[in-house]
């Protein structure tokens, strides 16, 4: 179960990136030269939230389960 789970969470995300590409090329293309652009402790204190925010939806997600 748990890595079934996984594995369908993994191409959700997949699938949602994708279509994010398809569908806005050009704003992709503009977020990443944005995330370029910032300095490591920038980085970090954005890829510190994405995980807190996906912490936060996993617990979420477990709640309601």
């Amino acid at each position: 179960m748990a890595l079934s789970a996984f594995l369908g969470a993994l191409g959700l995300l997949i699938a949602a990136e994708g279509l994010a590409y398809a569908a806005f090329p050009g704003r992709v293309r503009e977020a990443l030269a944005e995330l370029i652009a910032l300095d490591d402790a920038g980085l970090q204190r954005l890829g510190f939230a994405a995980a807190a925010g996906g912490l936060c939806l996993l617990a979420a997600a477990a709640a309601f389960a």
